[in-house]
């Protein structure tokens, strides 16, 4: 497969995706977005990865928002297509995937940036990042999840007053707010999300992929996030995991899942 704007770098069960523009600070363009797909759908589908970490190149920005040259001249029909096909392609795409996703925000995550660290699992930040949805000072609001995603996880009022007034917050307030993680240095990011990582990776890839789906199903309407927590949590009792798992912890020792 080959790619324009990503790096792929995969080591030790970790496959990191840079996104690699950064003359126009990572912009999102369709065809990035539809390389990003493609790179997550195969990383996903490969057994040996077990976490996944994006992330922007260079130092500047994880990604500085749509590239606006290529809808500035759209009709409203055009405009709710490119929503909807993002939003199906990438945004949704990446958070309901089995594996985890974490972003790692280098810098700049703003407008379609923000919202791409706001679909993947959870964010880690740099201490110079800058997050913000400036979209209403274009005239349009957010379209790839943005106003669905962002009060999802720092509240409403918050999330109104950081639309409504398309300014930047910085990566300290993002944590206050539970929008990030942790902060850190920009040179111990890369030290950090492997850490976490690498936690990560110590336990059980079946339970995780369940996990992942009970915590998203109470953002679903008409679904109830107990009864799918409830069937994931039987499920896993018929899993190899779930064996391995508890035969371990009564042998006192450590797991080991495949």
């Amino acid at each position: 497969m080959a790619l324009e704007n990503i790096i792929l770098e995969h080591e030790k069960g970790i496959a990191t995706i840079f996104i690699n523009r950064p003359e126009k600070l990572n912009a999102l363009n369709r065809a990035t977005i539809q390389e990003l797909h493609e790179t997550l759908k195969l990383v996903d589908e490969n057994p040996e990865v077990r976490v996944i970490i994006i992330t922007g190149s260079g130092e500047k920005a994880f990604v500085a928002g749509a590239d606006i040259s290529e809808f500035a001249h759209f009709t409203s029909v055009e405009g709710s297509q490119l929503a909807a096909q993002g939003q199906q392609l990438l945004f949704d795409f990446i958070e309901n995937m089995k594996t985890p996703v974490i972003a790692a925000i280098n810098g700049f995550a703003l407008g379609g940036g923000l919202e791409l660290a706001m679909a993947c699992h959870f964010r880690i930040a740099s201490e110079n990042a800058k997050m913000g949805l400036p979209e209403t000072s274009l005239g349009v609001i957010p379209g790839y999840g943005g106003t669905q995603r962002l009060p999802q996880i720092i509240g409403k009022g918050r999330a109104m007053e950081m639309i409504m007034t398309a300014g930047m917050i910085d990566a300290e307030t993002a944590k206050i707010y539970g929008l990030v993680n942790h902060v850190v240095p920009q040179t111990d990011l890369f030290s950090t999300y492997t850490t976490i990582a690498t936690r990560i990776i110590k336990n059980s890839p079946v339970a995780i992929a369940k996990a992942i789906e009970a915590v998203n199903a109470n953002y679903i309407s008409g679904v109830n996030g107990f009864d799918v927590e409830i069937k994931n949590f039987g499920d896993c009792f018929a899993t190899d995991d779930f064996k391995e798992g508890t035969t371990a912890f009564l042998e006192k020792r450590k797991a080991e899942f495949k």
